[in-house]
């Protein structure tokens, strides 16, 4: 079982990454240490989460390694860059070359706080194809990865659209790039396929990606009906009939993943699903549902079901084209600023990881809505010890 050490250890342990010259650098350490002890995305994700949720240099750096390690998983071979770019030196964050002699050109964010300036990514492939690193720019590519993307802020998409750059830079979250190398891991696909997703038409991978994932992630309806049954029965040995749900929720173009559940849980009381959301038949008054918001944040909140889906319109929910299933809810419980985090000890004490390996590949858990038992519900919303 590969445990590991939490990122802030390793940190300590390494010292300060910085551009230090040598062998026996902090970030010559580091990354040695990646290489011999992160043997699979689940850990990876695990230590990406680990830098979103804290601040300062030293974890902005290990998040820019740790983008470029995701690299490995993809099979690429990747060159690290520079933490800070110095006078006469290409300042990328990292350089991948595909099996297929393509390159890209990595830029690191971890927010889209501050504006980005894309002449500075194309100045870098521009400087590398002078050099001869690369042939032209039919074989490169710039890929700005994003750690917190911000869905009010689109001001990078927008400059790569109205530049006319779609063909030469792409943007993609940690996230997704992240599911990218789960996929490769855990299913038929391969070096080319996650090639061809990262070199679509138009600036943005995520969308893509999040379809790939659904499908491959999204348990089959009889599975789903399956684990529904399985946990009514355990629910009615209990003398309770409720089933209990995880679901999760994404940020959009419009709000937050927050921002989202505070306005159709919070205030509203309801909730609304896809069409093909898996195990939405199967919910039915009575069970008790919890909120997963992606991207590492984690459970923010839970409410009991009040209703059977029922395909309707609510003047809460901004897309209902999009999400036309409607559940009422009561009893909602939202804890925004507390989240539950689904790190490698939490998810140790779930019965949903008994067989498994807590730090192997664990984004299939909160990827798609699933029936999950008791016990595990109420450690997800700090409800075990009440």
């Amino acid at each position: 079982m590969e445990t590991g050490r939490e990122l802030n250890e390793v940190l300590d342990l390494v010292g300060t990454l910085d551009d230090s010259p040598g062998e026996d650098t902090a970030r010559e350490r580091f990354r040695r240490y990646l290489q011999g002890k992160v043997t699979s995305v689940g850990v990876l994700r695990d230590y990406v989460e680990e830098c979103l949720r804290h601040k300062g240099d030293n974890y902005n750096r290990a998040l820019q390694d740790l983008v470029n390690y995701i690299g490995h998983f993809l099979e690429f071979d990747v060159r690290f860059g520079r933490y800070h770019g110095v006078h006469g030196k290409i300042g990328f964050d990292g350089h991948w070359i595909s099996l297929e002699g393509f390159h890209i050109i990595v830029e690191v964010k971890t927010s889209e706080a501050f504006a980005i300036k894309t002449p500075t990514l194309i100045g870098y492939v521009d400087a590398l194809i002078s050099e001869g690193e690369i042939p032209s720019w039919g074989h490169a590519l710039g890929l700005y990865v994003i750690g917190r993307p911000d869905p009010d802020i689109q001001q990078l998409r927008h400059a790569i659209v109205a530049e006319n750059n779609t063909d030469r830079l792409r943007i993609i979250s940690v996230d997704s790039l992240l599911s990218l190398a789960e996929l490769l891991s855990q299913y038929d696909v391969d070096h080319t396929d996650i090639l061809s997703v990262i070199r679509p038409s138009g600036p943005s991978v995520d969308p893509l990606v999040g379809l790939m994932t659904t499908l491959v992630a999204e348990p089959r309806e009889v599975e789903v009906q399956k684990a529904a049954i399985s946990a009514t029965v355990e629910a009615e040995h209990n003398e309770d009939t409720a089933s209990y749900w995880l679901t999760p929720v994404k940020s959009s173009s419009e709000e937050s993943a927050q921002e989202g559940i505070e306005r159709l849980v919070g205030r509203a009381s309801i909730y609304a699903f896809g069409e093909r959301a898996p195990g939405r038949r199967h919910i039915k008054p009575g069970d008790r549902i919890c909120f997963y918001a992606s991207g590492g944040v984690g459970v923010i909140a839970h409410a009991q079901v009040a209703s059977y889906a029922a395909e309707k319109r609510h003047p809460a929910v901004r897309s209902p084209d999009r999400y036309p299933w409607v559940v009422d809810l009561k009893n909602p419980k939202p804890y925004l600023d507390h989240p539950t985090v689904i790190d490698p000890e939490l998810r140790a004490t779930l019965d949903a990881f008994q067989d498994k390996d807590p730090s192997d590949q664990w984004a299939w858990f909160v990827q798609a809505t699933r029936c999950i038992r008791r016990h595990d519900f109420l450690v997800l919303t700090q409800q075990l010890d009440e």
